[in-house]
């Protein structure tokens, strides 16, 4: 095992976060917020204030019901359970009602819900009342009490509806989450996750700035450490070198782009966070991670197991340099990791905040695929059965963060435990055996 990096306050001579006073409210469009991530840090910017307006083709999420009606005229009334909200959140005779795709008016030409750009496609509402949302986002509204600005159902490879929601609305900030995101998946599939995650990633970029919306946190990942030098792995680690899966690379390419966008340009602002291993699910049970398929992350499919839905858990090597010989992750619940977002918006908007800069956002405890199921076992109260299989193309022994930085700039760490997260996943999972259906 590679000997351990200490992770420490050698940061102190960086810029440390100041109270900048009360929080500033801001527009944020979030890509792919309907997912498992995007939705729980909707949520936080809710109840912190924010404006949220979301972009996701729900290929990784429940989509909206299929049964979205045609739009009326603003003259013609609007059915009594099925309220179309206004861009400002009100309905009003004069207001402009928000559509999938992202505006209309006589002679527009209109991308369809699917993503194509067809003129002459008739145009659908966003949303007429909560339950048009994807599942996810109307129990987003339960839990807050606040709903989403609007909703769009928009891949990022279509620009001109992409274009559209950007003249739709008066975006600050743009939160970016929408990728393909499994590791072995990617091995399988690098095309696709190359045209969706890199191409998807630039159309996003030359939008943003041809509105003139130059704020972005981008969701990174930890892989972009590749197999890594040394433990616990913060900031300062090179990134790019010994990336083992097309993932990764996608991430890192991604990242490049926005540090390179930052330096040639000093108007764009970059928060870069490098995720390890989010998990657990909102504390009430109602939204959590809702793998479309197969789970291609270690906790959801240790759920489906324990409610029954998966036979057997297949643990993929027991012959690492690791105490059991299983591979060992930093698991941040994901409840942490969307505060992190939150507090990462207030530093961008900062006075003292310039370029890019990249965060781990982990707990700097390493668990083994073992440990993991003998926790979710305390959890549900289940048995985990599960089999040893060969090591998984892509996967390295160990990655734990160090989250020195984040704490230090952003006054943000992680606050719960493995416990908590096992808990709070078998309450969504337990409540939710099939997901959102």
């Amino acid at each position: 095992m590679l000997a351990p990096h200490r992770c420490n306050t050698l940061f102190v001579y960086l810029l440390s976060i100041k109270s900048t006073g009360q929080r500033m409210n801001h527009t944020v469009l979030v890509t792919g917020g309907a997912g498992f991530v995007g939705s729980h840090t909707v949520v936080e910017l809710l109840l912190a204030g924010h404006q949220v307006v979301v972009v996701d083709n729900c290929v990784n999420s429940a989509a909206p019901p299929a049964n979205i009606a045609p739009l009326p005229s603003v003259n013609g009334g609007h059915d009594k359970d099925d309220t179309v909200p206004s861009v400002n959140g009100g309905h009003d005779k004069d207001d402009t009602v928000p559509f999938v795709n992202g505006g209309h008016d006589k002679g527009d030409t209109v991308p369809s819900v699917n993503g194509e750009h067809d003129k002459g496609s008739p145009a659908l509402l966003t949303r007429r009342g909560v339950k048009h949302l994807p599942p996810s986002l109307a129990r987003v509204h339960t839990i807050t009490g606040k709903e989403v600005t609007a909703f769009y159902t928009v891949s990022l490879l279509d620009r001109p509806a992409l274009s559209q929601i950007f003249v739709k609305h008066k975006v600050d900030v743009v939160i970016h989450f929408a990728a393909l995101k499994a590791v072995g998946e990617s091995v399988e599939m690098p095309l696709t996750y190359y045209v969706n995650n890199v191409t998807g990633t630039l159309t996003l970029l030359e939008v943003m700035s041809e509105a003139g919306v130059k704020k972005i946190v981008y969701s990174s990942s930890a892989t972009v450490y590749g197999t890594p030098q040394y433990l616990p792995t913060d900031e300062r680690h090179p990134t790019g070198q010994g990336v083992t899966n097309p993932y990764g690379h996608t991430k890192h390419f991604c990242e490049q782009i926005m540090k390179d966008l930052a330096t040639a340009d000093k108007e764009w602002q970059v928060v870069l966070l490098r995720y390890f291993n989010p998990v657990g699910a909102h504390e009430s049970g109602m939204i959590g991670e809702d793998p479309r398929g197969p789970p291609n992350n270690l906790l959801p499919y240790i759920a489906q197991v324990a409610v029954g839905k998966r036979e057997i858990l297949s643990v993929y090597g027991d012959d690492y340099d690791t105490a059991d010989g299983t591979g060992v992750r930093d698991y941040i619940h994901v409840m942490d990791l969307a505060g992190g977002h939150v507090a990462a918006l207030d530093k961008m908007f900062s006075e003292d905040f310039k370029g890019s800069v990249a965060y781990n956002l982990g707990t700097g405890r390493g668990v083994s695929v073992l440990e993991m199921v003998d926790a979710f076992t305390r959890a549900s109260n289940r048995k985990i059965p599960y089999k040893i299989v060969g090591r998984r193309e892509g996967d390295v022994a160990t990655m734990v963060a160090c989250c020195a930085l984040a704490e230090l700039q952003l006054g943000w760490r992680a606050t719960r435990d493995l416990n908590q997260m096992c808990a709070d996943a078998w309450r969504w999972q337990s409540q939710n055996p099939d997901g959102y259906v």
